[in-house]
């Protein structure tokens, strides 16, 4: 996974558990010091399973719940991997484990969640920091209930993750996105699925078959599970898209996550003292070089 990203111009990733059992989510705490010795692994994103079923997107509905004394117990065991990610819907969950989650290291994103502003507000007030999937499998800005998507907009605390593949998101929504939020709150994210950086055309997930068609990944039953999309195309896309100047979509690739993770001191910048995490292209977007701590990997 980190050596097809690379390729693409990722240095830096989370790899990404989406809503399972109890036993998968041990097992992969089991195997994440591991993974962490990976170059280019900063932590882990478990996307549920505190999720709202009304927003499930393709996660499976039997698996979203809240969190058990032994999944939490997993959960929590990140916090001393790398910097990891949360994903959860803030109404689904008592307010006491969003608390115990930050304590314990993790950085809480809302997502897949049908909250209020209100509730969104209540949230950011005890630590909730990012927002997965801007538009997506979440409530929307209506006249008198912005939902999670106005509170993202309108919360300068929020950083909000996107997906520029020009499916996930309206061009006219990336540019109401980054005038709203900036390149210092607005992150540009893959969501990359298994089929990235190969010629395959599906996958299995969790005993569904995903099927690649036009660059859009759907289930069986027509819902997006997930982008075919790389971190050069994303940023590709948001100067071809949106508009956005070439500068300000590489600070969304790069220093802006950074930010988000806690590690704007080391990673982001070229810079003394910044570690040399490095991506060249060429004018059309082709990667030609990686570099993670000073470490080439071609070119």
């Amino acid at each position: 996974m980190v050596a097809a990203h690379r390729a693409a111009g990722t240095t830096g990733c989370l790899p990404t558990l989406i809503t399972d059992r109890s036993e998968v989510i041990a097992r992969l705490a089991a195997a994440a010091e591991a993974c962490l010795k990976i170059p280019g692994v900063h932590g882990f994103h478990l996307e549920g399973p505190a999720l709202n079923k009304s927003r499930k997107g393709i996660h499976p509905e039997a698996e979203i719940r809240v969190p058990d004394r032994r999944d939490l117990a997993a959960i929590k065991s990140f916090g001393d991997c790398g910097r990891s990610v949360v994903t959860l819907a803030p109404e689904c969950v008592p307010a006491f484990m969003i608390d115990e989650l930050i304590s314990a290291g993790l950085r809480i994103a809302a997502g897949h969640s049908d909250a209020t502003a209100s509730e969104i507000g209540q949230a950011v007030d005890r630590g909730v920091s990012g927002v997965t999937h801007l538009f997506n499998a979440m409530s929307q800005l209506n006249a008198r209930e912005p939902g999670l998507v106005g509170a993202a907009l309108g919360d300068d605390r929020l950083f909000a993750g996107i997906i520029c593949d020009g499916i996930h998101v309206d061009p006219t929504g990336l540019r109401v996105a980054f005038r709203c939020k900036g390149r210092d709150r607005l992150m540009l994210v893959s969501d990359a699925m298994p089929l990235a950086g190969t010629n395959d055309r599906q996958f299995m997930l969790q005993g569904r078959q995903i099927t690649l068609h036009e660059n859009r990944l759907t289930g069986p039953d027509g819902t997006l599970a997930g982008a075919h999309l790389t971190m050069i195309e994303a940023v590709r896309n948001a100067v071809a898209l949106a508009g956005i100047s070439l500068v300000d979509a590489l600070v969304m690739a790069s220093r802006t996550p950074a930010a988000f993770l806690g590690l704007e001191s080391e990673l982001g910048r070229i810079a003394p003292g910044y570690r040399a995490d490095l991506v060249a292209f060429r004018p059309n977007f082709e990667v030609v070089g990686t570099w993670i701590g000073g470490v080439a990997s071609m070119g």
